[in-house]
């Protein structure tokens, strides 16, 4: 029993090693992230965006749906908040609508998200991207809090 059960230990520790180490890209090779893809068995080279891809609300997709925003950044002097997610492609996922409800204590903005009608027998690829919006507010922002409606 003891020496089956240390036997097992042995196996288990061996397998559980670290991968070997990724062989170093040569000098002259761009200097591009690299990541392992699963699908490809081997490493590919993936560029960073810089920033997140601005969109304007289309106000006709098909199932329709909250999205969480990331951040909410005031600008114009409080007038002003530019909203940043992460979501899909278009023209699989693209803006709907962004609903603002402003009280004086708070402010609730609420993204709406789904798929351009276009987009009915498109095949979607499964990658995230940054996106970003700006709306306007009625008045200032000042010190009232920012609320994502999508969370409640």
């Amino acid at each position: 029993m003891t020496a089956t059960l240390l036997a097992g230990c042995l196996v288990l520790a061996t397998s559980c090693g670290a991968p070997a180490p990724a062989k170093q890209a040569p000098a002259s090779a761009p200097q591009a992230p690299v990541t392992t893809d699963p699908v490809a068995s081997g490493p590919v080279a993936t560029t960073p965006t810089k920033s997140p891809k601005p969109v304007k609300p289309t106000g006709d997709t098909i199932n329709t749906h909250k999205v969480r925003w990331t951040k909410a950044q005031p600008t114009s002097h409080g007038r002003k908040l530019k909203l940043t997610w992460w979501s899909g492609v278009a023209p699989c996922s693209v803006l709907d609508r962004v609903k603002v409800k402003e009280t004086g204590k708070r402010v609730t903005v609420t993204l709406y998200e789904g798929t351009a009608p276009k987009a009915k027998d498109v095949a979607c690829i499964m990658i995230a991207v940054e996106k970003t919006t700006t709306v306007k507010l009625k008045s200032p922002l000042g010190k009232r809090k920012v609320v994502d409606g999508a969370k409640s």
